[in-house]
């Protein structure tokens, strides 16, 4: 383990000795559901009390209108929480972005609600691992930082969006914004439970294929009716066979349908695609116009496509090797050990690794079993996190750069 310098020692004591786990508390004890606009409202509200300690203004934004497919095929306004944006010293020599979000998979009718202790020691709650201990160790790294010398060095914008969890629709405009001309950024999703990071993460897209048919009744007259359930069924079984080589499909779910003797005239398709680069996700866009226009022709409906791939593939480029190279080196010096490894999930280090800006995604709390009600973290790791956060951020800010 190296020796810290004297400015290192004292930033990385003070980010030990922050009140991590009484704000966790506070924070799970709240349901920020994305959908649970009530419980969003007062999660943002203890946020912006919390990172009012640090300097600068905190703002809490507006999201963008997003539209949602309903059952019906028709498009309909879908509401989000504000988001929280924090911004301190914009003029300053190095600038940074540090990035969280504030909802969980957790609605507000779900039966886990509260954190325990559980027999082995690990906390036991919603959202404690995924984010809301990752947001308490970067507000403790923040604020180590702040009460050192080197502050006055560092700008930087903390974003805390609240859709991060239903892809990021609303924030995405915001994200893109904050990133630009940022040398490096932090998320702090959680490390697996050993501490590993992600590495490499494939895109994601999601789809709704709205059908038009036309009814008629299933027993007088059913050559007259176009069924869209049938085609969207067929429309299904095209795009699963598209997968393969960087691509997967998961056709998730279909709307549509009623009464037995009804020809049913609409139904909506669900669809995820999974593309390990641009040219896989150029496949598929490929594959899903293909397969809209032989359903449509072979049926004689309306197929109209909504939705896009919103997190592209987010690859380890050499100033996104640098970056983990100085965090797994500031381990090092903590006796962490600190590695990486590609991952199927996504999140919204996709996005801003999308924006040219070097990005480890995975610097929150160590934790698992996530968006399960076996969710759980790591409690020393609250500590460790934070340690290993501000440790970092100084020595970017030696740097001066990524």
């Amino acid at each position: 383990m190296d020796v810290l310098t004297t400015v290192e020692a004292a930033v990385v004591e003070r980010a030990r000795a922050a009140p991590m786990l009484a704000n966790l508390e506070r924070w799970v004890a709240v349901n920020s559901g994305t959908r649970n606009l009530a419980g969003l409202k007062q999660m943002a509200r203890l946020l912006a009390d919390a990172f009012a300690a640090l300097p600068g203004g905190v703002a809490l934004i507006k999201p963008d209108l997003v539209e949602a497919v309903a059952a019906d095929g028709r498009l309909e306004p879908l509401d989000h929480g504000r988001h929280l944006l924090l911004t301190v010293r914009p003029q300053a020599p190095v600038q940074l972005m540090f990035a969280g979000h504030m909802d969980t998979v957790y609605p507000a009718d779900h039966p886990f609600q509260t954190m325990r202790v559980r027999d082995d020691g690990m906390l036991n709650g919603p959202g404690a691992a995924d984010m809301k201990g990752g947001l308490a160790a970067m507000l403790a790294a923040l604020g180590a930082i702040e009460r050192s010398a080197y502050a006055n060095r560092l700008g930087y914008q903390v974003l805390i969006n609240s859709d991060e969890e239903t892809g990021s629709l609303s924030s995405a405009p915001l994200i893109a914004r904050v990133a630009r001309g940022k040398a490096a950024a932090f998320v702090y999703e959680p490390a697996l439970a050993d501490g590993t990071l992600a590495g490499v993460r494939g895109g994601t897209g999601n789809f709704s294929l709205a059908v038009t048919g036309r009814s008629a009744h299933a027993g007088r007259n059913p050559e007259d009716g176009r069924n869209a359930l049938v085609a969207a069924a067929e429309l299904a079984l095209r795009l699963s066979q598209a997968g393969g080589d960087g691509l997967t499909v998961n056709p998730a779910r279909i709307d549509g349908g009623g009464p037995n003797n009804v020809v049913p005239a609409s139904a909506v398709l669900r669809i995820n695609f999974r593309p390990a680069s641009a040219e896989a996700a150029g496949r598929a866009r490929a594959a899903i116009d293909a397969a809209a226009k032989a359903v449509a022709a072979a049926h004689d409906v309306r197929v109209t496509c909504h939705g896009d791939f919103n997190r592209p593939a987010k690859p380890i480029d050499t100033a996104a090797e640098r970056l983990f190279g100085l965090v797994r080196d500031a381990g090092e010096s903590l006796g962490i050990a600190v590695a990486w490894r590609d991952t199927g999930g996504v999140c919204d280090g996709n996005n801003i690794a999308a924006c040219g800006v070097p990005v480890v995604d995975t610097m929150g709390v160590r934790g698992g079993a996530i968006h399960s009600s076996e969710e759980f973290m790591v409690p020393e790791s609250l500590p460790e996190r934070a340690a290993l956060s501000a440790l970092a951020i100084l020595r970017l800010i030696e740097r001066g750069t990524a």
